[in-house]
């Protein structure tokens, strides 16, 4: 399977070919343009082989078959029909979408067309600790799901971060962007093809000079088979030795899952810790070994029209929870005349 690169605007962009890539696929080339020329670097550092091209020729050229994307955000639905109507499926980053109308067109286009549109969402697809909870719940370690915790936190760098980066209507909202990956992972693990969203909000707490930005999010969700509690932030201290202490904690009727997917703050090295609680004990999983599925699972459904890495269904629900998560978001507020700690305000 021959695919391409465009969009090199995030550093997303290195694990998904870099997936695509050890799952068997053939890169033949990238649009080197940019919004941030660090990610180029990195990118022709990662993967020194590979020829730049135009988008245009990327998409006239009949032999790739898929066109993978972490372009500026709001960018990403217009490539994507581009792509499926020049006859390609399309892998892009998350979030795939950054409005309602254009949820609505790709849509359209994937039914008028055929083809693909899946999102990366890294926090569970590269995530070997996840897959080792799958198959905890299938082999019923835990009962039946009835609720998930999803925390995203996420350290801001506001030295390397494009201008984008910090403009809502490019991004598209911290519950839009971020949290898209805890409510695919609600969906996933309680099995519920549809949610509600019950609440959501959004914040900004942090530097002055960006109140427009928002730094913190949250979403109470709920589906016929399960609660979910969601919460993402961009408050990640300085010590932690890695981006983010991403946790997802797993009820069932008969036991616990909680993933520690980046960190082990008080112990254990290393990523993707996994703690069970059951009827038998408690037991400490390292998932870091675990093989990942998801490049390779697309790469066959790409050859087979068939839907193993995850269903159509499935990411068009997402984005459209995520964005209606972010649309009826309450603000959060900071206490009027009162300085947050570590700001500029006098």
């Amino acid at each position: 399977m021959r695919f391409a690169a465009t969009g090199l605007d995030h550093r997303h962009i290195f694990h998904m070919v870099g997936g695509l890539i050890e799952a068997g696929a053939q890169c033949v080339g990238f649009d080197p343009r940019t919004s941030d020329e660090r990610v180029l670097s990195g990118f022709r550092e990662r993967f020194p082989a590979l020829a730049p091209r135009s988008t245009d020729e990327l998409l006239d050229d009949p032999s790739i078959e898929l066109i993978v994307c972490a372009g500026i955000p709001d960018e990403r639905a217009a490539l994507a029909i581009r792509a499926m109507r020049a006859g390609k499926d399309v892998m892009v980053d998350k979030p795939g979408v950054t409005t309602l109308a254009q949820l609505a067109e790709v849509e359209t286009v994937v039914a008028e067309t055929g083809r693909i549109v899946s999102v990366c969402f890294s926090e569970r697809f590269i995530v070997p600790a996840t897959i080792i909870a799958g198959k905890l719940i299938a082999d019923g370690a835990i009962g039946r799901v009835v609720q998930t915790i999803g925390l995203g936190p996420h350290r801001l760098n506001r030295a390397i971060r494009p201008g984008w980066f910090f403009d809502k209507a490019r991004f598209g909202g911290i519950l839009t962007d971020i949290a898209s990956h805890q409510i695919d992972q609600f969906l996933h693990f309680t099995g519920s093809r549809e949610a509600e969203i019950v609440a959501s909000a959004t914040g900004h707490f942090g530097a002055n000079d960006l109140s427009d930005f928002e730094d913190f999010g949250e979403i109470l969700l709920r589906s016929p088979q399960a609660g979910g509690y969601i919460r993402v932030d961009w408050f990640t201290a300085d010590g932690l030795p890695t981006w983010g202490d991403g946790r997802l904690t797993i009820l069932g009727t008969e036991g616990t899952i909680e993933l520690r997917k980046y960190v082990d703050i008080a112990g254990r090295a290393g990523t993707d810790h996994v703690f069970l609680v059951d009827k038998a004990g408690t037991r400490h999983i390292d998932a870091s070994q675990e093989p990942l599925t998801y490049f390779r699972n697309l790469v066959a459904d790409i050859g087979a029209r068939t839907e193993t890495a995850m269903a159509q269904a499935h990411v068009f629900t997402v984005c459209r929870l995520a964005l209606e998560a972010q649309a009826r978001a309450v603000r959060l507020q900071e206490e009027p005349g009162r300085a947050m700690p570590g700001s500029s305000r006098a």
